[in-house]
């Protein structure tokens, strides 16, 4: 099997052991094209962000860049710009030729919480190689808003493959032809590009800008949180907007985007020549995301933008970032929306969970 792991597929390899857990894994942890990632009990504050690098243990790490340690058990706070590593429940024991990549689930990069999985002998954030024994951790630093975090909480999740699917421009551009990935034209330059909306229909607001001084964020509250306690509105009627530095911004693509169900996608960055931002830090797009058999007819993409080093003038349908779409190596037994607990099928501009709408 050549592609994206389905499901059924990451079910099997929860039987034979190759994605183990300390607590029995939960069906409602596997998605169409991906494993949700628990905590474990302890977050261990280290004094900076680090890899594990070749032939060292991301335990040895911790031993000489650990602060001092946070049982989770009763819920604890992670304090806005620390850093912490959390070992994972899950761990790996994956044949030589499957690989795996993570990401922050949406509702993580909407607040704005820096997470990464790292690994023993790991020379890469969120890259498992083929064949890889061992634990998992998340590098957790939450840059917004403190939260409270639980043993069993998912902040990151984790995507298998085995070879090498990636959709070549040409055979993007013909699957769009047959499929329609998006609303209007297709820009495909090494991927499907995606631009920001800043003059939507019917309305001035294009986005939101997180306060810098709010209260903490527990994790597991749903719709519980006054978006205005934590986000400034941001209004324009002239199509622009300027980012601050620094700064952390909800916006929406102008795109309706669809993941047919044969395939999985995940958001990658756009060349730094366009500006000195970050866009998406929740990079994957399930099967059926967007897809009308599914619930879905084309859904809007979240952008979760940070500026970085100047004030930045970002303009109306500007190129922002982009899909790199992969085949997967068959249909998910289930798909993004249907029949599971999607919360952001055939959205628009919209916070995390964790805010009232309305």
């Amino acid at each position: 099997m050549t592609g994206v792991l389905p499901s059924q597929t990451l079910r099997k390899m929860i039987a034979e052991g190759a994605i183990a857990a300390d607590a029995a894994i939960d069906d409602a942890q596997i998605q169409p094209a991906s494993i949700d990632l628990r905590l474990g009990r302890t977050a261990i504050r280290v004094r900076a962000s680090f890899l594990a690098g070749k032939g060292r243990s991301v335990a040895d790490r911790i031993a000489e860049y650990e602060m001092h340690r946070v049982d989770l058990t009763p819920g604890a706070v992670l304090e806005k710009g620390c850093v912490y590593v959390v070992p994972l429940m899950e761990r790996l024991a994956l044949p030589e030729d499957v690989q795996a990549v993570t990401n922050a689930k949406s509702s993580t990069g909407r607040l704005d919480l820096l997470t990464r999985a790292i690994t023993d002998g790991g020379e890469e954030f969120d890259r498992v190689p083929p064949g890889y024994h061992g634990p998992l951790y998340a590098e957790i630093c939450p840059r917004s808003f403190s939260v409270l975090v639980r043993p069993g909480m998912a902040l990151n999740q984790i995507r298998f493959r085995s070879g090498q699917a990636v959709l070549s421009d040409s055979e993007l551009a013909q699957l769009h032809e047959e499929v329609s990935l998006v609303s209007g034209p297709a820009h495909i330059d090494d991927g499907l590009g995606f631009s920001v909306d800043l003059r939507p229909d019917g309305t001035d607001l294009v986005g939101y800008r997180a306060k810098p001084h709010t209260g903490i964020i527990d994790l597991g509250r749903i719709g519980a949180y006054d978006p205005a306690e934590y986000w400034e509105e941001i209004r324009t009627s002239e199509g622009r907007i300027i980012l601050d530095p620094g700064a952390f911004y909800i916006l929406v693509s102008r795109e309706a985007v669809h993941i047919p169900p044969d395939y999985a996608a995940e958001m990658a960055p756009y060349l730094a020549m366009v500006g000195e931002f970050r866009v998406h830090y929740a990079g994957f797009f399930d099967p059926g995301f967007g897809h009308s058999e599914a619930g879905g007819a084309g859904s809007r993409g979240v952008l979760e933008v940070r500026c970085h080093e100047a004030p930045f003038v970002l303009e109306h349908g500007q190129v922002v970032g982009r899909l790199v779409y992969e085949r997967m190596a068959e249909r998910p037994e289930q798909l993004y929306g249907r029949g599971i607990a999607s919360n952001y099928q055939g959205q628009g501009l919209k916070l995390s969970k964790h805010f009232r709408t309305g």
